[in-house]
Parts: C-alpha cells; sequence; structure tokens
C-alpha cells in the first residue's frame, strides 16, 4: 500500500480513507527526486575541482549547506509558495501548505519532494561565481532569502498558476511559454544570479594575472560531470507521464550533451590547441542546460543541434568575463546563463507542434513561441537580477559578504572551516600544525606567510 501495512501513518491513512496504490509512476518520481538530490553533491564536485585545493571543501559546503537550508524552507513554506491560489500571479500562499501537514496521506507530497530538489541545486549552482572569496556565513543567510523571493515565485508564475502557466496572464497576451524541466526557472535564473553576485562581492585577489586560479582537481571536475550526467535523467524526466514522453526526454538528454561535448573540445581545439578534459566536462554541462527547457518538446535531431550549438557557444562565453572584467570564478554565467538562454529561445524555432498546432518556426507555428520564450527569459532575468542585487546589497552591507584579504590567501577552508582538503609536506600533523598557527595569526590579527609559501598560493 502507499504508506505501508504498519505505523501510525498507515492508520491514518486508513482512518481517512485516503490509501492509493503506489504506481509505476510515483515510483519513477521518487527515484527522480533521489537522483536530482544526488545532482548537488555532485555539483560540489564539480566545482570543488574547478577551485583552488585551498577553497576545495568551502565549494563542497556551499552545495552541501543549501540542501540543509532549502530543505528547511520547502517543507516550512517554499513548496506552498509554488502551488495552489496565489496573489496576483506572482506567487503562492506561503501558509497553505505550512509545514506540509495537510498533505499527509496524499501522494503530492512526492511532488513536494520532487520540487524540493530542484529548488536546492538553483541555488547551489550560484556559488560557483564566487568562489574562493565568500563569507560562508553570508552565502548561509543568502539561500534561504533567495530561494524565497526569487525561486519560489519564478516556479510559481511558470509552473504552479502564476502569470506565465496555461491560464497566465501573461500567456494570454503572449502565449504559452515551454519550460519543461527548468531552462528559466533553473538555469537563466542562476546564471543571472551568479552575475549580479559576482559584482556584488567582487574580484578574486590577483584574477586574470594569477596563474594559481586554475582547477587543482580535474578528476574531481569529471566525476562531478557524470554525477551530474546521470542525475539529469531524473532531472529532465521525472515529470514525464507517459512511456513516449519519457523515451523522448531520455535521448535528448543523452544526445544533447554528448553533441555538446564534441563541440566545445573542437573549439577549444581551434582556439587554444588543446582538446581539455575541462571543456570535456563543460560541455556536458552545456549541453545539459540546454536540453533542460525542451528535453519533451523537441526532436532528437533538433536535440543534437542544440548541444552543438550551445557547447560551441559557451566554449567562447567563458571568455567574456575575462574581456568585461567580472569574476564568474567557475563559469556560472557563460555556462548555466548562455546555454539556458540558448536552450529556452531555441523551442521558439524548434519546439515540435502538438497535434499539427503551433511548433516553432522551423515547423511553420509562426513567431508567437519565440515570443513566449522571450518573454519568459526577460521576466525571469528582472526578477533574479533585481531580486539577487537587492538581497547581496543588504546582505554586504549588513555583514559583509567577502572575507578579508589575508583570509583568501590563506583560502577559505583553513579562514572559514578551519579544515583542510589535503595534507602536504612531511608530515600531514606537522602541516596541519603550520596552518594551525596561521589561523591563529589571523584571528589575532597579525596575518603572516605560511612557511616557504608565496603570497598567493595554497599554504
Amino acid at each position: 500500500m502507499w504508506a505501508g501495512n504498519n505505523g501510525p501513518v498507515s492508520d491514518r491513512l486508513n482512518e481517512k480513507g485516503t490509501q492509493v496504490e503506489i504506481s509505476a509512476q510515483h515510483v519513477w518520481m521518487m527515484l527522480s527526486a533521489a537522483m536530482v538530490l544526488f545532482m548537488t553533491p555532485g555539483l560540489g564536485l564539480f566545482y570543488g575541482g574547478m577551485t583552488r585545493a585551498k577553497a576545495a571543501l568551502n565549494m563542497i559546503m556551499m552545495s552541501f549547506i543549501s540542501a540543509g537550508i532549502v530543505g528547511v524552507v520547502w517543507v516550512l513554506w517554499g513548496y506552498s509558495m509554488t502551488t495552489g491560489d496565489g496573489f496576483l500571479g506572482l506567487f503562492g500562499n506561503p501558509f497553505a501548505h505550512f509545514g506540509l501537514q495537510d498533505l499527509i496521506g496524499s501522494p503530492d507530497l512526492i511532488k513536494a519532494g520532487f520540487a524540493a530538489t530542484f529548488a536546492i541545486i538553483t541555488v547551489a549552482l550560484i556559488s560557483g561565481a564566487i568562489a574562493d572569496r565568500a563569507k560562508f556565513s553570508a552565502w548561509a543567510l543568502f539561500v534561504p532569502i533567495w530561494v524565497t523571493v526569487v525561486y519560489c515565485p519564478l516556479a510559481y508564475m511558470i509552473w504552479g498558476g502564476g502569470l506565465m502557466s496555461a491560464d497566465g496572464a501573461l500567456t494570454r497576451i503572449f502565449g504559452q511559454v515551454i519550460d519543461f524541466a527548468g531552462g528559466a526557472v533553473v538555469e537563466v535564473s542562476s546564471g543571472t544570479a551568479a552575475f549580479v553576485l559576482a559584482l556584488i562581492v567582487g574580484k578574486r585577489h590577483g584574477f586574470a594575472k594569477d596563474p594559481n586560479h586554475r582547477p587543482h582537481n580535474v578528476p574531481f571536475i569529471m566525476i562531478g560531470a557524470a554525477i551530474l550526467w546521470f542525475g539529469w535523467f531524473g532531472f529532465n524526466g521525472g515529470a514525464a507521464t507517459t512511456a513516449e514522453q519519457a523515451g523522448l526526454i531520455w535521448i535528448n538528454t543523452l544526445v544533447t550533451p554528448a553533441a555538446a561535448m564534441l563541440s566545445w573540445l573542437v573549439v577549444e581545439k581551434v582556439r587554444h590547441g588543446h582538446p581539455t578534459s575541462l571543456g570535456a566536462a563543460s560541455g556536458v554541462v552545456a549541453g545539459l542546460v540546454a536540453i533542460t527547457p525542451s528535453c519533451a518538446n523537441i526532436s532528437p535531431l533538433a536535440a543534437l543541434a542544440l548541444g552543438l550549438v550551445a557547447g560551441a557557444a559557451c566554449a567562447v562565453f567563458v571568455d567574456l568575463k575575462y574581456k568585461f572584467g567580472f569574476d564568474d570564478s567557475l563559469d556560472v554565467v557563460g555556462v548555466h546563463f548562455g546555454a539556458g538562454v540558448i536552450g529556452t529561445l531555441s523551442l521558439g524555432f524548434l519546439a515540435l507542434p502538438v497535434d499539427g498546432v503551433g511548433g516553432g518556426l522551423l515547423y511553420g507555428g509562426g513567431p508567437q513561441q519565440l515570443i513566449a520564450q522571450t518573454v519568459a527569459v526577460l521576466v525571469t532575468i528582472a526578477l533574479s537580477g533585481i531580486g539577487t542585487l537587492v538581497i547581496g546589497r543588504m546582505i554586504h552591507k549588513a555583514i559583509g559578504f567577502r572575507v578579508p584579504l589575508e583570509h583568501e590567501v590563506t583560502g577559505v577552508d583553513l579562514t572559514q572551516h578551519a579544515e583542510s582538503a589535503y595534507e602536504f609536506g612531511l608530515t600531514a600533523h606537522g602541516h596541519f600544525r603550520q596552518q594551525q598557527a596561521h589561523l591563529s595569526a589571523l584571528i589575532g590579527g597579525k596575518p603572516v606567510p605560511a612557511p616557504g609559501a608565496k603570497e598567493d598560493s595554497f599554504a
């Protein structure tokens, strides 16, 4: 039976007479939710490998704490804000399902859990833009506010019955946006927030000059990308309602990142002379991002073409931070914003007709779908950009979002967590004592360089 045959939950369901036979779709959504949740530590590994050794634990922790905080927020008020009757089509009533008490005995709890994993990974994505230099306390404060003020309203507006849902006010004017798994809600919103937060926090010490600003553990990156790819089959496919739809989603989630990886490597080879492991992993992620909004609505050949475009474009986008002078440390803007916009707008050209009606420009559907997709992107950029600016500036004014320079030079692993991902030197304990002495000096206001270390290298 739905809640099992033993225990108080089963008794309560029996009293209400609301037990539901568990179906294959229920099981698939629960499995998909677990896969999406697994993406968060995968992202931690991906980001942790991309940063420097002295910030690896901090980067992983920023993903982990997102799961802890958002998990609590979601049960208390987050889920309520993304569903049901809302305020002017902007967000749901925060108290409608407070604590999810009224959902006990309902399979809607599965949907609530599945939706929670999306909120977790979305805010965790933002952390890559401020690697090496953000206060952990400031990040922990940013997470619940951003999810409440930015993510929940966006999810409600597009998925939960708001302005851009099937009967929404903007839909009646501009047409129905297609965002099956979160091209706008997840990717464009996190990419926009990453850009704004990177500007608020400022550049890393030695940005664009220091050769130490490079990935310290490429195997971590590859493992993280593999976990993300695995989890993305649940991310895209968890809401599939038919076998036919699930099959299309699965194939598209395979071919788009595969094609994006290849095109990224080709661009890398042409521009820099070598195809790299980092490029392969980044290409996969760019392809996964691009197919997210359209996974159930374009053909496999279109998905392949989308991957080629997204991979090549994002391989160029990630270098724009040097040209324009903003420090998006781990390429959140170049990959997630860039591929998110490409994937969302691509539906205006590539969307398959439904029962011979509508579709993208290439299927004779006219400009309506492209207009709807463009409006969704613009609304997402506006809400996420303004919301992040206000939240980020308030936190920065209140407690400071950035660590002091000497803490950044020493490493945020040590200064924020009193831990180190690695032990170097002749003896691990000897090295740890050196680090602890250095930390004590910093806390005491007397920064001293670690023995034998250059100013801005790992100590």
